[in-house]
């Protein structure tokens, strides 16, 4: 039976929509407040909070406040347990397909001869 991280869990939902994976791919490009994030979604302010929430929960953003300004910053460390999954999967898969070419291989030189 295949091992189940329940740490990935939040990650994926967390990656799963569109707008929170805007939101990361803006924060790549360095910290921002909260109101940058929430200019391009033309999502209200307070749907927008629980999108970073989302964000926050899964470890994927950090978030301060200055005042009244909250300011989230990604946190890139955060996609190593997912990296490390993916990467498990890719050579599960590799290996499969691997076995997979090998079979049609050898059926085509039987059909062969």
């Amino acid at each position: 039976m295949a091992k189940h991280d329940p740490d990935l869990s939040p990650l994926f939902h967390a990656l799963a929509d569109p707008t929170r994976r805007s939101m990361l791919t803006r924060l790549a490009a360095g910290p921002a407040p909260v109101t940058e994030l929430a200019s391009p979604t033309g999502l209200a302010l307070p749907t927008v909070m629980r999108h970073l929430s989302v964000l926050e929960v899964a470890g994927l953003i950090a978030t301060s406040k200055d005042g009244r300004v909250r300011t989230c910053a990604i946190v890139p460390e955060a996609l190593a347990p997912m990296q490390s999954w993916l990467d498990e999967q890719r050579l599960i898969w590799e290996s499969r397909l691997d076995r997979l070419d090998d079979y049609v291989k050898t059926i085509m030189k039987e059909r062969e001869r």
